[in-house]
């Protein structure tokens, strides 16, 4: 790669991507006085899923200095409900009964505006956030020279040399895919069909604003509340199914809705905005490692996990605000890069870890059965609550909960196993009454 005076621009950080990771980065980093150019390839506002945000994205968002902006973006999210066997035909689990620090609510957001928001944020902050600005190459020189080749949207081209290179391009997980990192989840593969609703059906009263989830037989169903009187409703679902619609987008869906008769009753006389329906696929991933010397990915671009805990956000600008923690040091004293870089990995993975350990099990007969009919015996539902909180990384009576609730769950388990295990004797001791007739071989000689 020659670089002459004239064609390339040198800066502290560069950031790539323009998203919740990448405009936290940029915004804290350009507080620390650094010199930041953030690229987003594409230009504001440009669609994405990912609509309904956590409660322990607020403490994040007051940090930055945004909450109000949420907060007038936003529809008040109480909680999250899950479909049940009882009268109202589901369960709430409300944020103001978590038992850690968390915040009592969250938001739900239309996600281009939100993601344009907080890209202005960082601009505000100090940040070079550029628009329609792609990175296509990255040449690393050196610990603390990192070339970027970069392609404007208007036929342009130039290059930046950067000091340390924050990586949170999303699922292009481009620094990823350059070193060989990227790993299929081999546990959990999904994919989503999804469109936005006219007049669906919300929940009555103080549940209004809730995520609600459904399970069908392929997979999981969300329909999640937008600003306008606009419902968000979409299927997450096994590659396998997918594959069935052959072509087919709106049938598809409408089809797949209809297979979670709950979930079809409130949105069968709503509208289909535009007959627009989207589809994604792949959606599990992680990367073999989180950095190195000079570069570190957060958000997307490191790893993600299925959306039937609306983590994505939270996972991504929490993280992006201790990988801007740990640039400021490793740029200071990068004698402590590789240790500051191996603690923010460590804590990423156990805080996915233990959000995993739910969403691989959420279609289970078993889990499902805790999710329909839960029990605070030991505040353990109060546990699962402060977990679809997002709070999961540092407080111990959270911690202990979710390590008791695996293991009622593996008791669980156990009794569901042997209860099969019975019946499947039952039913062949029935079998060979009907072969033989009410008779043993011994009866009928």
């Amino acid at each position: 790669m020659e670089q002459t005076d004239t064609t390339f621009e040198s800066c502290d950080v560069a950031v790539i991507g323009g998203g919740p990771g990448g405009s936290t980065a940029a915004t804290l980093l350009a507080r620390h006085g650094y010199k930041v150019i953030a690229l987003e390839k594409a230009r504001h506002p440009r669609f994405h899923i990912g609509e309904s945000l956590l409660p322990m994205n607020l403490p994040v968002f007051e940090r930055l200095g945004v909450l109000d902006k949420v907060r007038a973006l936003g529809v008040f999210k109480p909680g999250a409900d899950f479909e049940a066997d009882n009268a109202r035909g589901y369960n709430t689990y409300a944020f103001a009964r978590a038992i850690g620090q968390s915040p009592p609510h969250a938001y739900q957001v239309w996600r281009q505006d939100f993601d344009r928001m907080l890209y202005d944020h960082a601009r505000e902050a100090g940040a070079d956030a550029r628009e329609g600005h792609e990175v296509v190459r990255v040449e690393q020189r050196g610990p603390r020279e990192t070339w970027l080749d970069v392609k404007t949207d208007d036929g342009r081209a130039y290059a930046v040399r950067a000091r340390y290179v924050v990586d949170a391009s999303g699922r292009d997980a481009l620094l990823s895919g350059k070193y060989g990192l990227r790993r299929k989840n081999g546990q959990h593969q999904s994919a989503a069909i999804f469109g936005h609703f006219r007049g669906a059906e919300r929940r009555p009263g103080e549940d209004a604003g809730n995520i609600s989830i459904y399970s069908f037989a392929h997979g999981w169903m969300w329909m999640i509340p937008l600003p306008d009187g606009v419902m968000s409703v979409g299927a997450v679902c096994r590659p396998d199914y997918l594959k069935q619609r052959r072509g087919r987008t709106v049938g598809f869906l409408l089809d797949t809705l209809k297979l979670s008769p709950a979930l079809w009753r409130r949105v069968e006389h709503a509208e289909l905005i535009g007959d627009e329906v989207r589809v994604t696929g792949n959606y599990s991933y992680d990367s073999a490692r989180m950095g190195g010397p000079g570069w570190v990915l957060v958000g997307d671009a490191f790893a993600f996990l299925d959306p039937v805990f609306s983590s994505g956000v939270y996972l991504a600008m929490s993280g992006a605000e201790r990988a801007a923690a740990m640039v400021d040091r490793a740029l200071r004293e990068p004698e402590r890069e590789a240790a500051l870089l191996r603690a923010l990995e460590k804590r990423q993975r156990a805080g996915m870890a233990r959000f995993s350990f739910f969403i691989y099990r959420f279609n289970g007969p078993v889990m499902q059965q805790m999710f329909r009919s839960p029990h605070n015996t030991w505040q353990l539902e109060q546990g699962v609550i402060s977990m679809l909180a997002g709070d999961l990384f540092d407080t111990p009576k959270v911690l202990w909960r979710l390590r008791l609730f695996k293991l009622v769950y593996a008791i669980c388990c156990l009794r569901d196993w042997r209860r099969s295990r019975a019946e499947h004797r039952y039913r062949l001791a029935q079998a060979r009454t009907r072969f033989t007739g009410g008779n043993t071989p011994l009866d009928r000689e």
